[in-house]
């Protein structure tokens, strides 16, 4: 599900109560006088003013259709405790809105997290901390479907997400999978994995971070 705030607010909902009801009828009422306004001038100006008003719009509404999707791919949906995305709306992320997508995800479940990822990032693409001072460190790996992570990005994890970024909870989360050697590496060396399977509960809402990770839940008592 495609979040509201990506989509560019609330959605419109019909009046509830008397007043809004009134309030309602005195806009569509001065609406109507500005129209009706409106078509008197427009009559004055001829052919070309017509023209003018019955093409502009029908060109304005491809041009919403034909943008529109890229526009809610790059905003990725930042709307803290609502925030759902399928894996079909992540696998058509480019490689940098998947890792906003990520800080995104964390910010939801409570984690004040910040988007690092760039050139020479040091195998950390988002570094967040929970209401309990935990640093959270997430590598993020957008791959094609059935791609997998190998070992090379474990290492690479472990040598800088705690001497570097000061990670308490090191991540290494993909849209694909990540290869035996890989998950059994990381097992060993406390490198969390999030796979596609992880990832659709994570992103879906179903579970939290630190829920998938087995850690405790910001801010609570409880595991």
């Amino acid at each position: 599900m495609i979040p509201r705030r990506a989509l560019g607010g609330r959605r419109l909902r019909p009046p509830r109560t008397r007043a809004e009801t009134t309030a309602a009828l005195v806009a569509l009422l001065f609406l109507s006088l500005i129209v009706h306004r409106l078509l008197g001038l427009l009559a004055g100006l001829g052919a070309y003013a017509w023209l003018l008003v019955l093409g502009v719009p029908p060109a304005a509404a491809c041009w919403w259709l034909v943008a529109a999707p890229g526009r809610v791919r790059r905003r990725a949906g930042r709307v803290p405790g609502v925030l759902r995305l399928s894996l079909q709306h992540v696998d058509a992320l480019s490689p940098g809105q998947f890792e906003l997508a990520i800080r995104d995800l964390m910010e939801r479940d409570g984690i004040a997290a910040r988007h690092v990822g760039s050139r020479g990032d040091q195998a950390a693409d988002v570094i967040g901390r929970d209401r309990n001072g935990r640093v959270f460190v997430a590598q993020c790996k957008h791959t094609a479907i059935g791609g997998r992570v190998g070992s090379r990005v474990m290492y690479e994890v472990k040598g800088t997400a705690g001497p570097v970024h000061g990670a308490d909870v090191a991540v290494v989360v993909t849209n694909g999978g990540f290869t035996r050697d890989a998950r059994a590496w990381g097992e060993r060396h406390g490198i969390h994995c999030v796979d596609r399977d992880r990832l659709r509960e994570w992103a879906e809402g179903r579970r939290t971070l630190a829920a998938l990770l087995g850690v405790r839940d910001a801010g609570s008592g409880h595991r």
